[in-house]
């Protein structure tokens, strides 16, 4: 739940770069030093969710049932 919860945070931070220009993440933690800290553990959340989907989710699970 927490990885995706960070996967989410950094999807909607990145529409509101491509919309906005506005880095969201960098506003809210950049003075705590905590921003990179903050972007890597969106990027490992979302490898961890990448290599760890088949298992997890239903409908692909029905597809590799029909293989």
């Amino acid at each position: 739940m927490v990885a995706f919860t960070l996967v989410i945070v950094g999807g909607l931070n990145w529409g509101l770069v491509g919309l906005f220009n506005l880095d969201l993440v960098a506003t809210l933690f950049d003075s705590l030093g905590l921003t990179q800290l903050v972007y890597i553990l969106v990027g490992a959340s979302a490898l961890y969710l990448a290599f760890t989907h088949k298992s997890d989710c239903k409908t692909c699970m029905e597809v590799m049932k029909k293989k």
